[in-house]
């Protein structure tokens, strides 16, 4: 779709700090983290929501979540992770998209109020490499 962010991300012609990429899916730190390494998992294809996505690509998804969220462990040194879909409703981008948060006990996430934090300067390419780096 030529006027859909992410499908600019996933062929390449949009800018983004990918962790993860496959012939299905892309994986790229989003711009306004709920917490430094939060990653969005998209399909390269278009799919608007959860209910959309094909058949085929649905363990594939899933397992990239996977990947995505034992990664926030082991290069990041999270306790854990939230991991969450908004299909239409608080849907940002008209696209599918996973959220994979790293968590650590005592982080101030409550609930479903998530506050942004930002990058400094670069410091997004060191998140998106260690994150490549666990994933491999």
């Amino acid at each position: 779709m030529s006027d859909c962010v992410f499908c600019a991300i996933a062929s390449g012609a949009a800018d983004a700090d990918r962790v993860l990429e496959n012939d299905d899916f892309v994986g790229f730190l989003d711009l306004r983290p709920v917490f430094k390494g939060h990653v969005l998992l998209i399909p390269r294809q278009h799919v608007l929501t959860l209910p959309d996505l094909p058949a085929e690509l649905r363990d594939g998804f899933m397992e990239a979540g996977q990947r995505l969220a034992s990664a926030m462990i082991v290069a990041l040194g999270a306790q854990g992770s939230f991991v969450a879909i908004n299909n239409t409703v608080s849907q940002s981008v008209p696209h599918l998209h996973l959220h994979v948060v790293p968590r650590t006990k005592g982080d101030g996430l409550r609930g479903f109020f998530w506050p942004r934090t930002k990058y400094a300067a670069d410091e997004s390419r060191d998140y998106a490499e260690r994150l490549r780096v666990a994933l491999d």
